[in-house]
């Protein structure tokens, strides 16, 4: 019944969201990164996004991705697939995405070559086998009814040597299951590390921004709900950030290979 009501309301969010954001205000829904200590250079088109579009450089710059096919599921409204390929010069990019009407945005606002998005289950991925070098997910993952069967279906996209960027957020109890979830995939674990403080930096940066989308799009009867899927500060969900509850995960996972081969991790 948990899981049921949860899909609805994403389901009914994202048609909201279509319907409301009419000047495309929102590309990206993630919690953000900032580390005040290692600022990130960003064009001024970034700059309204800076602190979710940090999350998404911080993850990918694990790996060199220039001319590489890579693919992000659970790709939203696409504004951080779309940064990546901008930046960072992959070959092709693809984001796969449950929600038809986020598709049908994605195609039509991100319009340059190589960049494309289709409809998928993250659990069902509609690619054909072995032919990603790199696949994201970014606060995604939490939702899946099945974990492990995403990391399988990722691990069949991957090609030999490639890489899964994953990062999302648990709650504490739930971390031992993910952990072995990713054992038992066999996954090469090359790096982890949690990163509640960066997230919670960001939401502080980004609370005025992120208050304000909330007055101006929301009706007044549900914008406590909003602030706490907004993750603004004072809301539920910021404070279990803070106290832990939510850990906030980033991990650099690689698929094995038979044959030694050359890395492209940095």
């Amino acid at each position: 019944m948990r899981e049921y009501f949860r899909e609805w309301f994403f389901r009914k969010w994202y048609w909201y969201i279509s319907k409301v954001d009419r000047k495309s205000e929102i590309l990206l829904m993630n919690y953000g990164y900032h580390d005040p200590e290692n600022p990130i250079e960003l064009a001024d088109r970034y700059e309204k996004h800076r602190f979710s579009v940090q999350l998404y450089h911080i993850l990918i710059s694990r790996v060199a991705v220039s001319n590489k096919n890579i693919c992000e599921i659970g790709s939203g409204r696409g504004g951080g697939l779309s940064y990546i390929h901008q930046r960072f010069k992959p070959a092709s990019s693809v984001g796969v995405e449950l929600n038809q009407k986020a598709v049908n945005f994605c195609n039509k606002f991100y319009s340059s070559p190589g960049i494309s998005f289709l409809q998928g289950d993250a659990q069902k991925i509609p690619l054909k086998s072995e032919t990603m070098d790199v696949v994201l997910n970014v606060e995604s993952s939490h939702r899946y009814n099945q974990f492990s069967i995403f990391l399988d279906e990722t691990k069949r996209v991957l090609k030999g040597g490639g890489y899964l960027l994953l990062t999302d957020f648990r709650y504490d109890y739930n971390m031992e299951a993910l952990e072995s979830d990713i054992e038992a995939s066999e996954f090469e674990v090359v790096h982890r590390e949690e990163i509640n403080n960066q997230v919670i930096n960001a939401l502080k940066e980004d609370d005025a921004r992120r208050k304000d989308l909330v007055k101006r799009l929301v009706p007044s009867f549900l914008r406590t709900l909003a602030r706490n899927f907004a993750g603004a500060v004072g809301s539920k969900t910021f404070h279990k950030f803070e106290d832990r509850r939510f850990v906030y995960f980033l991990y650099v996972l690689r698929k094995k290979k038979l044959a030694a081969g050359h890395s492209n991790l940095h």
